[in-house]
């Protein structure tokens, strides 16, 4: 499948105004390509309570799967400075796709690529639980 690496990140940026980050002041957004050709955005969103915040990435992931789709090809992480998706999104992403190509930008633009399974190797997976 053919990548569209502006069009993810420019919708990862759109779901960033969104966020609901008033603690941390650190709003993002997330742009999750799955296999069947769909897009799924997800933001940051959190809670006085911390532990009960999720992060963008997770939530395009978790809205993906509750619509079906589990296969992914490519997932772009927008933040004001280019931050890399924490260990629990990098756990919940190498889950469906380890080879999925990650778009990591800042708001000047700056995008790197990665892959889930790069950012999290050895990972813990459904191959450990057989």
């Amino acid at each position: 499948m053919e990548i569209d690496r502006e069009d993810l990140v420019r919708r990862a940026q759109e779901a960033k105004e969104r966020a609901y980050a008033p603690y941390s002041n650190y709003p993002v957004g997330a742009a999750l390509l799955a296999a069947s050709g769909r897009v799924y955005t997800g933001c940051n969103v959190e809670n006085a309570a911390y532990p009960q915040s999720i992060c963008a990435e997770r939530v395009a992931v978790f809205k993906a799967v509750s619509e079906g789709d589990t296969a992914f090809s490519a997932i772009a992480v927008v933040t004001r400075d280019g931050g890399a998706p924490c260990g629990a999104c990098r756990q919940v992403l190498t889950e469906f796709s380890p080879d999925m190509v990650v778009l990591i930008s800042g708001d000047a633009g700056n995008v790197r690529e990665t892959t889930a399974g790069a950012l999290l190797p050895d990972h813990f997976g459904p191959g450990n639980l057989r």
